[in-house]
């Protein structure tokens, strides 16, 4: 599934092709993705203007200006979907659900194989979206600290990578930066939450920057279904130093990692070295 640092390199790829563009046409392939593309959204959309492209958590928010009240589409990439730029005249594939033309022929299309992600219309300001209004801090913003993480983790039992997973404690530090992170800040991912000291959740949530900062620059993780909106795929994979490498030594130590279950996630780490 693509994380925070994948749908940020999605952001940033498609942002200049499309921003402060008119929208000349809307081409709707496969309406049943996981919430069904709204009736209406071509006529909707078109000769109307795309502002600047934003995201919150892993949402992509794409403000549509033109109109007589605020405006936006809702995008969410679910399991393996993906927004690139196309050209006119560049055939569609296979999944290839949702085309937006705009004005100078660059094409924003929408390919997702299982169709688990979405697009919707969202009529008036985003934040107000039930689906956005409950979620919690970026990690790379200034409300987010390791304050923030001691605080909410007072007396909870619960394992402390599922607690980072949580989108209502910290948005987007899904199943491969949390476990990196763990690894960074050197504790075991099957700790209690509520048993973490402050000074180490100060580590934690500076490792959790530098971690999803260095796969943003690199363009995100490669996984299976993953590319950025100009259809290269990330290479952030290079560095991972306990996530899928179950079995194989640490890169610090030399002990082998261990395989655990956390969450119903599969959480690889060192025992030697995260404690």
């Amino acid at each position: 599934m693509p994380e925070l640092p994948e749908v940020e390199t999605t952001r940033r790829g498609i942002a200049p092709h499309i921003e402060g563009r008119e929208i000349r046409e809307v081409i709707v392939r496969q309406r049943r993705l996981r919430c069904p593309v709204p009736e209406g959204l071509e006529d909707a959309l078109v000769g109307r203007h795309l502002g600047a492209v934003g995201r919150r958590a892993k949402y992509l928010l794409l403000p549509v200006e033109g109109g007589d009240t605020p405006a936006s589409l809702l995008w969410h990439l679910g399991m393996s979907g993906s927004l690139r730029i196309a050209q006119v005249g560049d055939l569609p594939r296979k999944h290839d659900h949702v085309d937006v033309v705009v004005e100078g022929g660059a094409i924003l299309r929408y390919h997702d194989p299982r169709r688990f992600g979405f697009v919707d219309w969202l009529q008036g300001h985003p934040e107000t979206d039930a689906r956005l209004a409950r979620l919690g801090p970026e990690p790379l913003s200034p409300d987010f600290d390791g304050r923030r993480l001691y605080a909410m983790s007072r007396n909870r039992r619960i394992a402390v990578k599922p607690f980072l997973m949580d989108n209502a404690v910290v948005v987007g530090v899904g199943n491969i930066y949390a476990s990196e992170a763990l690894f960074m800040a050197g504790i075991d991912p099957r700790r209690a939450a509520g048993r973490i000291s402050l000074a180490r959740y100060e580590l934690l949530a500076a490792a959790i920057r530098e971690v999803l900062a260095a796969a943003i620059t690199q363009g995100g993780t490669t996984l299976r279904d993953f590319v950025s909106g100009t259809g290269e795929p990330g290479y952030f994979s290079q560095r991972l130093n306990v996530y899928g490498r179950d079995g194989e030594p640490c890169r610090r130590c030399g002990a082998e990692l261990r395989l655990a279950t956390l969450g119903q996630r599969a959480s690889v780490f060192c025992a030697e070295c995260q404690t």
